[in-house]
């Protein structure tokens, strides 16, 4: 059986390259000039551009930046279509890279057992001494990492 599907494909691709070759034969009629002297550019006049006289005319004003408070920034940072409204998807559309890390099948469920191994190895990072215990100072390797915060390009 595989044999013949094999023969079957075989002949359609033999006629399907016979079918490209046919039609991309070059056909040659006499009197028409070589392609290499039917391709030079013509030379054309420069068009002269347009002018507008503007006259009184004034164009709008330019925009401002507007100065927010931390809860207008933490509000716009969940706001991603900027409608004003926060709706269930955009507040968990933050967690989802967080979900993900923690989801290690990537089924889209987490069960107790994926919670618990990323609690474990973060308990294990932290513990340097193995002791099964958390001093104060290795406690405090877990907490999150500030971003850094870039350099400011101002020259005042």
């Amino acid at each position: 059986m595989n044999r013949m599907v094999v023969g079957a494909l075989g002949a359609l691709l033999l006629v399907a390259l016979g079918l490209f070759w046919w039609q991309g034969r070059a056909i040659e009629v006499e009197g028409l000039p070589p392609p290499e002297m039917a391709a030079q550019p013509q030379v054309r006049e420069p068009e002269a551009l347009p002018v507008a006289d503007v006259g009184e005319m004034q164009g709008p004003d330019l925009p401002s930046a507007i100065r927010m408070d931390d809860e207008q920034r933490r509000f716009a940072r969940y706001d991603i279509n900027r409608d004003l409204i926060i709706t269930r998807n955009e507040m968990l559309s933050t967690r989802v890279s967080a979900f993900r890390k923690l989801d290690v099948d990537g089924n889209n469920l987490l069960t107790f057992e994926e919670w618990a191994v990323t609690t474990v190895n973060r308990f294990e990072g932290a513990d340097g001494n193995g002791d099964g215990r958390l001093t104060p100072a290795e406690y405090a390797t877990t907490a999150p990492k500030k971003k850094a915060q870039p350099a400011s390009k101002c020259r005042c």
